[in-house]
């Protein structure tokens, strides 16, 4: 009966291990998979973008009449959703204060592997203006996002903002990032920038910045953040509960860990790394809002087809935003 027991035992250790292995694989094939497809969506993009600018060149007569005008703003919806894109810029130049434009000087005074901490300082800052940091979102999508702002708030502050690296341009060597490691990012930040700096939080980052504050007032530590302000932060996610929410506590760890977690393929300095890939967060975000996003792509479509480029190209600026995203680094 033991050795029953005992061989039942080994043979549940070696199924789990064949069954940890396939998941391993089933990760890095849709990691893979992601990457080739993008390099056809790639192509077939540059060729779209082509064959459009082609139809609307005012030499030809095809885009004036018929299909034209039709075919080349749907090859233009196509070639835009489908570009590869990169991390963004915040290009924010100058800022208008008392009706006069100011420059605004970006650089980052302090690098860190998994992200480096941004200024902002606009010329004609009073010297005593006060210091904000600003914690951005480590959900995929980049610091850029809070660009809107940045610019705004340089206006009267000199602002810093915490710009957190894609995961998957991070060698393994590097180590993990964990919910620690953020927090201590933080603290580390705060000490940089000295006594009397405000923090402010947007959505995700609430927790850490949170615990931050928390253990730097616990130990009455000189560069407490001087506030703390919290903007959408799931302090209590039993509150207001959302879809993801739900996804969360009705399923296990396990399943997150053999389903969202993939292996970052050869050809980015991150190979080999564990990570929750940008693609699929960026899934997850549309298919909450498919119909939503479906008809903005349908709007820029009409827009085009009217002739409004200047309500064509809002909408483009926005998911150059919005469909920019990195990896996440996990253990």
């Amino acid at each position: 009966m033991l050795h029953c027991k005992k061989v039942r035992a080994v043979a549940s250790v070696r199924t789990r291990r064949a069954v940890g292995a396939a998941w391993t694989g089933n990760a890095r094939v849709l990691y893979n998979a992601y990457e080739l497809n993008r390099a056809w969506l790639s192509g077939a993009s540059a060729w779209a973008s082509v064959t459009a600018e082609m139809l609307n060149n005012p030499s030809l007569p095809m885009g004036y009449t018929g299909l034209g005008p039709i075919l080349a703003s749907a090859l233009d919806v196509f070639a835009h959703a489908a570009a590869p894109r990169g991390k963004p810029v915040f290009g924010i130049a100058e800022a208008t204060v008392g009706g006069k434009a100011w420059p605004v000087s970006e650089s980052i005074v302090l690098r860190r592997t998994f992200g480096n901490l941004l200024r902002f300082r606009r010329e004609g800052l009073p010297r005593n203006a006060p210091r904000l940091l600003i914690v951005a979102p480590m959900s995929g999508h980049f610091a850029t996002l809070l660009r809107g702002t940045v610019a705004r708030l340089v206006e009267s502050m000199e602002v810093y903002i915490t710009d957190w690296a894609d995961a998957r341009e991070v060698p393994v060597e590097a180590g993990s990032f964990d919910l620690d490691d953020y927090i201590d990012h933080v603290i580390g930040f705060l000490e940089h920038l000295g006594p009397g700096t405000h923090m402010l939080a947007v959505c995700q980052p609430s927790v850490p910045a949170l615990a931050a504050t928390a253990v730097m007032a616990a130990g009455q530590h000189p560069c407490r953040p001087a506030s703390l302000t919290m903007m959408g932060g799931p302090v209590d996610t039993r509150e207001a509960p959302t879809s993801v929410n739900d996804v969360a506590v009705t399923r296990p760890l396990s399943w997150f860990k053999h389903n969202v977690i993939a292996t970052v393929p050869l050809g980015y300095p991150g190979a080999g790394r564990k990570v929750y890939p940008g693609f699929l967060q960026l899934a997850g975000f549309m298919s909450m809002n498919l119909q939503t996003h479906l008809m903005s792509h349908y709007q820029i479509f009409q827009h085009l087809v009217e002739g409004d480029g200047e309500s064509a190209r809002a909408h483009k600026k926005f998911y150059d935003e919005y469909l920019s995203v990195g990896d996440l680094s996990v253990k």
